[in-house]
Parts: C-alpha cells; structure tokens; sequence
C-alpha cells in the first residue's frame, strides 16, 4: 500500500451519505496520483475550527456541504468569483507556503465555488453542448455579460428556481451562464420567498442583467410548466408535493429544461413528472459529477499547469463511471 501524502477529505454533518470520496478517489486513480487520499469527515460548525486546527501539511484541500459552506468564510480568501459574490465556498486549498495571510496560525486557505459551474456543465452535457476543456478556462468562467445574451431573440428565457438557501443562489449565479445567456428573468419558488432575496436579485443584476422575483412555492405551479429551465434545490422528497401539483395542473405540460439537485432517490417524482411528458430532466449526479471535476482540478493543478493536461479527458468518464457504480 502507498504511504499518503496528500489528503483531502468532504466535511459536512450528516456526511455518511456522501460520494465525494468515491468520485475524488477515482480521479486520484486516473491521474496516477497514488500517495493522495480522499475520505469523509462528520464536522458540524462548532467542529470546524478544531479539525481545521488539527490538520497538517500533508492535507491539501476540503470539499465542503451542509452546513458548512458558509462557515468556512471567515478562515479562508474567497478566490474565484462565485465565492466571492455569493459568500458561500464548497472549496478549500490550503497553501502551507503562506502562514501570513492565515488565520490563528492555519495557512493561507484558498476558497472557491465549483457548484455554479457544476450546475452550467450539467445542462451543458445533457444538451449535448461541448464544454470546455481549457482547465483555466473552467475554473475561472465568468458571465459574459447582458450585453451578449437573448442569442438573436428579443424575448429573454425564463428560469424558475426551486428553494432559497445557499445551492439555489449558486443557481441563480448559474442562470447567468446557462443556455448561452439567454436567461433574462429568474422566478425563485420558496416556503420563505423573502429569504436571500436581495442576495439573489444582486447576484442577477451583477453578474449577468437577470431580473429576480421570489414567490411562495404553492404559487409557481405555472410559472415552472412554462419556464424554459427549472433548477430544484429542494431536499430528497421535499419537491414531491409541487410535482404532484405540476402533474395534476390543467394546460400545456411542462416544456423546459429541469435540473433536480437530488441524486438519491433517482429518478426523483420531479423528474418523473417532466421526463414522462417529454420534456428533458436531469439529475443531480451530473452536477455533482462537475462540481466534483473541477474540484478535483484545483486541487491537483499545482503539479501540473493547465496548458499540460486536460481535466475533462482524464478524469469524467472514469469519475462518471465509479459514480454511476456507486449509486
């Protein structure tokens, strides 16, 4: 067995569930990188400061989940700019060559978003659209802006976001990017419509020209069937009784695209809802596939430069494949 001498790990609380291992440990096995290591941890918020104060150099990264995301800000340099406009970061790497802009004698920890992207190469793949496969590229896309979006159309697309926490504003930023920037107005679906709007509606306006609007859940029954792209951010089952409605309401069926963030149950009743009318449903694995990739990427591409190897090539598909293994 190799000695490690590089560990990453996801912490989160629960975390047992998790397929970060899987995925990251499948990369480290395509890239050749046998003395690296990637486990799960329990750690809730009041954990953080202790495990983090517990690590050594050989440790290289963190994935972050629930409820951790935000926790993590105030030990870390928010580094791309989805970390730094949302204020929420599923990305840690460390830098032990830089203790002065630590935190209480931790080094220097790099913060990053990979779930906007995870999100937009998602959609991308299962419209059969070729990404990218310039790692800085990926790692660092930006919205090109409301002066490059309606792709010849004088009506804006429509997206309807389901939930209001920290994954549905990493959608929101996602709406940005996706379906060539033609997305012009975001509809966000909630129990609490009034939680992180003005978030939400300065991340539209910001990165991209969207307009945002928030309503209650029960309400957007219509507003999903017609949207050209619903992202649901709702936990595993929390979603099944606006699919019910959906498949119960009278009109035209669905017709968009839908992203169910949920991988477990897979298919979830939402997406049995779009699929079983026609209209195209992806799952959750595909963006945690992505997100995972370019975690990956930032992780690793301190041995190597960008230019010197392509991510998608050597790692998606073994990654997809352990994934699709796993589940």
């Amino acid at each position: 067995m190799s000695v490690v001498n590089h560990r990453c790990a996801v912490l989160g609380k629960p975390i047992a569930h998790s397929l970060s291992p899987v995925l990251h440990n499948a990369a480290y096995h395509a890239l050749g990188l046998d003395d690296w290591a990637y486990d799960r941890h329990e750690v809730g918020q009041d954990d953080l400061d202790g495990f983090l104060h517990g690590l050594d150099p050989s440790w290289v990264g963190l994935s972050l989940t629930m409820p951790l995301k935000k926790t993590i800000q105030p030990y870390g340099i928010p580094s791309n700019i989805w970390a730094m406009q949302l204020g929420v970061a599923n990305t840690a790497v460390f830098d032990w060559s830089d203790m002065e802009h630590g935190r209480d004698g931790l080094p220097a920890i790099r913060l990053y978003n990979t779930d906007v992207m995870g999100i937009v190469l998602a959609i991308d793949h299962a419209l059969s659209q070729p990404s990218s496969t310039d790692v800085a590229a990926l790692l660092d896309a930006e919205p090109s802006g409301a002066a490059s979006r309606r792709s010849g159309s004088d009506q804006p697309a429509h997206a309807v976001i389901l939930g209001n926490g920290n994954t549905a504003m990493s959608a929101v930023a996602a709406c940005t990017m996706a379906l060539d920037s033609s997305i012009g107005h975001i509809t966000i679906a909630a129990r609490h419509p009034d939680r992180n709007l003005c978030l939400a509606t300065g991340i539209g306006a910001v990165l991209g020209g969207v307009t945002v609007e928030s309503i209650f859940l029960d309400e957007a029954v219509g507003k999903a069937r017609a949207a050209d792209l619903v992202i649901s951010t709702l936990p595993a089952h929390a979603a099944d009784p606006f699919a019910h409605a959906v498949a119960d309401a009278s009109g035209p069926a669905p017709r968009g695209i839908l992203l169910d963030v949920v991988y477990d149950p897979r298919p979830t009743d939402l997406m049995r809802v779009w699929s079983d009318r026609g209209a195209l449903a992806i799952g959750g694995q595909e963006m945690l596939l992505y997100q995972a990739i370019l975690q990956v990427a930032r992780m690793t591409t301190g041995l190597k430069t960008p230019e010197d190897w392509d991510v998608l090539d050597i790692i998606e598909q073994p990654m997809r494949q352990a994934l699709e293994e796993a589940l």
